[in-house]
């Protein structure tokens, strides 16, 4: 991808800065850059710096002024727009919505006769799964097209909050509970988006991980936990991909609003990591429009006349300086400047949908993780009749609700993909489920506001004459388990994260009478996010966790229940045994705080307090010996891998190191297979969990007996951990192990290193201090392998 950086110095190029036009006035890209800006007014600049506001009518959001209302979308169903300063040449920019696929409306009131759809992909979390950077710069690269042919400047994406709660519900946007695979996921697929000409926001900067009072939640965290994990993944992805811009949090983190800071997001995001784009808010987020662009936040989405008067009125009585505004307008007309609106790209409104289509279907089959095959129960023969039970088998969850929604054109349900695989699916379930699902969804109550999740369908109770009619008609069972999350609300624990009464009993009932007579039963999984497993895994031969995969997800699903793709996904997140097993289960989502204020849209005062520190997900389960139902990093295939040794480059590291072994594909089909590699550190001053991801890579598809021998470079830098009291990044010198394996509790391979004596790899702002004592969780003593 060109940095934007970059991308600048071509426009440069084309062309001649140094004229100026023959108008009174400079014009962008013609003029020098500080021309144009000191031709701007302060209220010009101010208008460039908030957006035009919200269409929709919500209960205490501003309205759009007058003016702005009056001038048409140019993309209808877009999140948002920035002002246009005609008479110097800056057009406005468009932004939309699409972790999971450009969100815009389908429908126009000015065509009648075009739809307007986009491509629903698999979700985040079913992406990171396929632990494949380059599927994700290959699905970058196509959301990147649609955003370009749909005239839209930049995507508001990728999100990329770690998952350190199961009940976060947004998960589905995010990728991991591991920051490396976050931000790795992330720098790849902004790579691709932006390689269409296109710009992205990295979001929510940071600390952004549930949805309870959101825009009114302090988050208590240790700088180290801040550092090492909440931070570390949009590390990452600046300093490997550059994106456009930033999109800071809702939340409070330690006192301080996100979008207010300027310790996150000038002294970390700009000093410390080198970010040279520009910072928006998310839409509606902090509570001053003066000390967010004082921090230095440059855009307020999506924005009001309000903020723009605030604005103004900051500059004239000197509370703002017109040096920090001129700083952030500056930071804006760059990312204009390199915008496909300002350079007049083409765009078609008819991206190839068909061919995007065949993407994320591959993409979905790239990350479902075989989670249990017992005697070979999957892939299924062909052309078998399957006896369908659950209501996600015939109305598929694609993705989450909110801004993270698509309108697709269709979507495949798990039906209709086995059918066209060629199997039969046995006829008097299905019309059972149709009917009830159809009724069911005709007498349900509407969502209480837009983009929230409607309430489920309660799924539908199968009597025995039913379940022994289908193992008398049909060769196999599947049931389908179906959850959906998204803004505004957490999931929860009883009948969500937990399966419901139902639900247990269709499992045990089809099991019981499926295997009386040597049939087998698998459960598909289509969830957004994590989902108690332990206390119904044992019933079936096989599950299959499908995620939500798009609007392709019933054929991706038969693609690889049939075997017409090998399964390579393995869990980018722990599934824990309980949900009372998690470390942060006493402390999430928060607790509400004693106020006079009104409940409204925006919630009430709150706070949650980080008290596992650094111990999330396999952190704690490893290092405190708390068992998962499947641990971090796990996941099935159809076919068996042999991991050759591990050689070391060196037995002391100096600058950086190689650790190189070879993967041969033992079994008899073709596959491919993630390997991981955990670091185990030396004890020191500061606490460590037991092992921690540093590097992982994906074979290519290996035929029966082929190998491929893989490299990975370690530096000081994967050694490291926050010291608050130094305010750095520090090395411990002594014996470090690395671990090579198929998920952090299946290594294979390891060897030992040594770093001769501590390192500081690198030193950084005392920043982001707690305000209250956060007691962290210790690590207990180490443990011997």
């Amino acid at each position: 991808m060109l940095s934007l950086r970059i991308a600048l110095v071509a426009i440069l190029l084309l062309v001649p800065m140094l004229s100026t036009s023959a108008q009174d006035v400079p014009q962008l890209g013609e003029a020098p850059l500080q021309d144009v800006i000191d031709a701007m007014t302060t209220k010009e600049k101010a208008l460039l710096l908030v957006g035009m506001g919200f269409s929709m009518n919500i209960p205490g959001v501003p309205p759009m002024s007058p003016e702005d209302a009056a001038i048409p979308e140019k993309v209808p169903g877009a999140a948002g727009r920035t002002h246009a300063i005609d008479r110097l040449g800056i057009p406005s920019l468009t932004l939309s919505d699409g972790p999971a696929g450009v969100r815009i409306e389908p429908i126009r009131e000015s065509d009648s006769t075009q739809t307007y759809h986009a491509t629903a992909f698999p979700v985040a979390t079913l992406l990171a799964s396929s632990w494949d950077t380059a599927l994700a710069h290959s699905v970058g690269t196509v959301f990147g097209r649609e955003v370009r042919e749909y005239g839209i400047d930049i995507l508001l994406a990728p999100g990329m909050n770690l998952h350190r709660n199961p009940l976060g519900g947004r998960n589905f946007e995010y990728y991991s509970e591991d920051p490396l695979v976050s931000g790795s996921m992330a720098a790849a697929f902004v790579n691709g988006v932006e390689s269409e000409g296109v710009g992205t926001s990295i979001k929510h900067f940071a600390v952004n991980n549930q949805e309870f009072n959101r825009m009114q939640l302090n988050t208590h965290v240790s700088e180290r936990a801040l550092r090492e994990l909440y931070l570390k993944g949009f590390e990452i992805a600046v300093k490997e991909a550059q994106p456009w811009t930033v999109m800071s949090a809702y939340n409070l983190i330690n006192g301080e609003y996100a979008s207010e800071s300027e310790a996150l997001l000038t002294t970390i995001l700009r000093d410390e990591w080198g970010f040279e784009g520009f910072i928006m808010t998310d839409w509606f987020g902090g509570s001053d429009p003066v000390a967010q662009i004082a921090a230095g936040n440059d855009v307020l989405m999506p924005g009001n006349p309000g903020q723009t008067e605030a604005l103004v009125t900051a500059v004239e009585n000197g509370t703002l300086s017109e040096e920090t505004l001129d700083a952030s307008v500056e930071r804006v007309l760059q990312v204009v400047l390199a915008s496909p609106t300002f350079r007049k790209v083409a765009y078609s409104d008819a991206p190839d949908l068909e061919a995007h289509a065949a993407l994320a279907r591959q993409a979905a089959t790239e990350g479902m993780v075989l989670l249990k095959n017992e005697d070979e129960a999957l892939p299924l023969p062909a052309s078998q009749t399957i006896a369908l039970f659950g209501n996600a088998s015939y109305d598929l969850v694609v993705g989450g609700t909110g801004s993270g929604d698509v309108n697709e054109a269709y979507a495949v349900s798990l039906d209709a993909g086995l059918k066209e695989a060629g199997y039969t699916i046995h006829a008097a379930l299905e019309g059972d489920y149709s009917r009830y699902i159809e009724e069911a969804k005709a007498n349900r109550p509407p969502p209480p506001m837009p983009f929230m999740l409607p309430p489920p369908i309660a799924e539908m109770p199968v009597d025995e004459a039913r379940i022994q009619q289908a193992v008398q008609n049909a060769d196999v069972a599947l049931i389908t388990l179906g959850r959906n999350s998204g803004e505004f609300a957490d999931r929860v624990v009883e009948a969500d994260f937990d399966l419901t009464e139902v639900e247990q009993a269709l499992i045990q009932k089809v099991s019981g009478a499926f295997h009386a007579v040597g049939k087998d039963v698998v459960v598909v999984m289509n969830v957004g996010g994590v989902t108690e497993v332990a206390s119904w895994r044992d019933a079936p031969d096989a599950i299959l966790l499908a995620w939500q995969p798009g609007q392709e997800g019933g054929n991706a699903i038969a693609d690889v229940l049939s075997g017409q793709v090998n399964p390579s996904g393995k869990l980018t997140s722990s599934f824990p045994v309980a949900y009372t097993d998690v470390p942060s289960a006493e402390n999430f989502p928060g607790k509400e705080l004693p106020s006079d204020d009104a409940p409204s849209i925006f919630g009430v005062p709150s706070e949650v307090v980080y008290d596992e520190g650094i111990y999330v997900g396999y952190r704690y389960y490893n290092t405190f010996g708390v068992e998962p139902a499947y641990p971090f990093g796990y996941g099935l295939s159809y076919t068996d891998f042999d991991y050759g040794d591990v050689t070391l480059s060196a037995s002391m590291l100096d600058e950086e190191m190689t650790a190189t072994l070879t993967v041969t594909n033992t079994g008899e089909v073709e596959g491919r297979e993630v390997v991981q590699v955990y670091v185990s550190a030396p004890a020191g001053t500061l606490d460590k969990p037991k092992s921690e991801l540093r590097a992982f890579a994906k074979t290519d598809l290996l035929e029966p007996g082929s190998s491929q021998t893989l490299a990975f470079t370690l530096t000081a830098a994967d050694l490291a951990s926050y010291d608050a009291a130094r305010s750095a990044w520090v090395a411990a010198a002594g014996t470090y192990t690395v671990k090579i394996g198929a998920s952090s509790r299946d290594i294979r391979q390891q060897a030992s290193f040594e770093l001769a004596e501590e390192q500081v790899v690198e030193t950084a702002h005392p920043v982001l201090v707690p305000e209250m004592s956060i007691k962290e969780r210790t690590a207990p003593a180490a443990q011997e392998d």
